[in-house]
């Protein structure tokens, strides 16, 4: 329990704890949503700043996704052991002086250590966002709560570029980094204020899983290096065969190590849940599907069309406007007929989207594009919101936190790897008819035959996107039904403290 009285102590015991709760957790997750989605607007100007190309300024981003992917499960796991709020809280700590280090970094370098010390932070935040909404809602509401969290990762992208926007053109991109030090301080005033200790209330102590955590490091770098360089490299190359070698045997040896742990960072006995393996795995794929979009749809629209970046940046804001609005009318739909029909529709739009898509060309117009967006968008969030629901359903509370971190380890593995099928699919398709198998010849003085190779490409692209999304909605239909009330039973038998101090009141 937090030591203060007065105000404090009446947020806590509050009957309407849960929003108090989740305004404190948002201005935290919002504040990394931002942050991201901010960066891609000032990249640019800061490869002019540092000179640098855009292969090198690209590992700002790449530093950041892989050190917040390998840090996902062993925060979660710790948030397990020693409780949401000491976690969530230093990792809120960690992201603002990330930020401020960055917005004051004089060379490049300085730049993406910063980068990597945020992503340490961020994990820690996101390990600990759904546990946290998920905790504090009861379990007849988790859709809703889920949903409204899927507001706030929204709201956050559709903020990140317009504040970013304005922050880079009228104060330069250290800007951008600093204008996150008194979120992040707002933040942490929140969460200090509002969250109970929320420790498991254990007579033994787990030990944390030193070991399992290397491992699972280990074979994260490994895969998500290799998938990154494998268009660049070749899928053949010495390098990305070695490196996908090794991210097998660093697998082998996590599963190995975790089957015979007494405390293991991951439990693999979540996969004995049909709910819960086969939902992970329809996940992957939708997320896959997703990263083809985000990544390919600038270059159509700027390159192939040749809208100006403000043009297509406002083109693109119906998906995340689509999934603000959708997540939390799904989650509260799952809440009532349960989440698994929900999400076999949900994945159904997004596959409609896709198809969309494919049918692009040069001559499209921009309502094609926008209703691609709405429809995209009202999949995509309609389908992680109720998905998580059924994930996190199939699991006791006491395993919030590492279920939390594994499916945010899932989507930025996905992210990853959905960029890498999507640019292999368009350099194959680009070669095949004569044109040079690069993104940036679409760019430079391809000619309108670079443009229709690069389109051909993408279309093929979305098409293999949603041909993923409609096994997702299949996979869906098969993997069974969650049980929330057996789970509230499981989280009490386990002994664990809810953040605050009157659970019952909601």
């Amino acid at each position: 329990m937090i030591g203060g009285l007065g105000p404090v102590r009446r947020i806590v015991e509050s009957p309407r704890y849960k929003w108090w709760a989740y305004v404190a957790l948002g201005t935290g997750m919002f504040l990394a949503v931002m942050d991201q989605a901010s960066l891609a607007i000032a990249l640019p100007r800061i490869a002019d700043h540092f000179q640098a190309d855009i292969p090198t300024v690209q590992w700002v981003t790449l530093s950041y996704v892989l050190s917040t992917s390998v840090v996902f499960m062993p925060s979660g796991r710790l948030s397990d052991m020693i409780g949401r709020k000491p976690v969530y809280v230093a990792g809120l700590l960690i992201f603002v002086g990330g930020a401020a280090l960055a917005g004051s970094a004089p060379t490049l370098p300085v730049l993406l250590i910063a980068k990597v010390i945020q992503g340490v932070g961020s994990a820690c935040i996101q390990a600990n966002g759904m546990a946290i909404v998920t905790e504090v809602f009861p379990a007849r509401e988790r859709g809703k709560a889920l949903g409204l969290y899927m507001m706030i990762i929204g709201v956050g992208l559709i903020a990140g570029p317009l504040v970013g926007g304005t922050l880079v053109s009228s104060l330069g991109w250290r800007a951008v980094f600093f204008a996150s030090v008194p979120v992040g301080a707002v933040a942490v005033g929140a969460a200090m204020a509002v969250f109970s200790g929320g420790r498991p209330s254990r007579s033994v102590v787990p030990r944390f899983d030193w070991a399992g955590a290397a491992l699972s490091a280990g074979t994260l770098t490994a895969f998500l290096l290799t998938m990154t360089s494998a268009y660049r490299l070749g899928w053949g190359s010495t390098g990305i065969v070695i490196g996908f070698i090794a991210t097998a045997a660093l697998l082998a040896g996590f599963v190995w190590w975790e089957l015979r742990a007494s405390d293991p960072m991951l439990d693999l006995s979540f996969f004995k849940s049909r709910v819960f393996s086969i939902g992970v795995g329809a996940r992957f794929l939708s997320f896959i599907s997703a990263a083809s979009v985000n990544f390919l749809m600038p270059f159509y629209l700027v390159q192939g069309l040749g809208y100006k970046t403000s043009i297509a940046g406002l083109l693109m804001v119906p998906a995340p406007v689509f999934m603000a609005i959708m997540s939390p009318i799904a989650g509260r739909l799952s809440d009532k007929v349960g989440t698994r029909w929900p999400s076999v529709v949900a994945a159904a739009l997004s596959a409609s989207a896709m198809f969309t898509f494919s049918r692009l060309s040069l001559d499209s117009s921009p309502v094609h594009v926008v209703v691609g967006m709405m429809l995209l968008g009202a999949g995509a969030g309609s389908f992680t919101a109720t998905n998580t629901s059924g994930v996190m359903s199939s699991q006791q509370r006491a395993k919030y936190g590492i279920v939390s971190a594994f499916l945010n380890v899932t989507r930025t593995s996905a992210d990853l790897t959905g960029i890498a099928i999507a640019t292999t699919i368009v350099a194959l398709t680009m070669t095949s008819l004569g044109q040079e198998p690069s993104l940036a010849a679409v760019a430079d003085a391809g000619g309108d035959s670079a443009r229709a190779a690069f389109v051909a490409g993408m279309r093929k692209a979305f098409l293999v996107a949603g041909s993923c999304l409609v096994l997702a909605s299949a996979l869906s239909v098969v993997r069974g039904r969650e049980g929330p009330a057996q789970e509230e039973a499981h989280g009490s038998a386990q002994g664990v403290t809810p953040l605050r101090s009157s659970e019952a009141k909601d």
